[in-house]
């Protein structure tokens, strides 16, 4: 899975782990992805790695729920 947004293109930062002493190591910050089902506007529907943000501010259409199957 890679570490980025489908829509919003938000990547893993870095920056540094602090220690009590004051010893800097490198850390990466990851975003917050979920893998989610998106329905575009042609009617195909797919699954997308969508970061939190985009799921909360409406961008991403969840398609209808699918019909269970006998």
């Amino acid at each position: 899975m890679s570490k980025e947004c489908d829509f919003c293109g938000k990547k893993p930062q870095v920056g540094n782990l602090v220690s009590h002493s004051n010893i800097k190591t490198k850390r990466r910050f990851n975003p917050n992805l979920q893998r989610v089902r998106h329905q575009f506007a042609d009617g195909t529907v797919r699954t997308l790695t969508v970061c939190t943000r985009c799921l909360r501010s409406g961008v991403v259409t969840k398609p209808a729920v699918r019909a269970k199957q006998d």
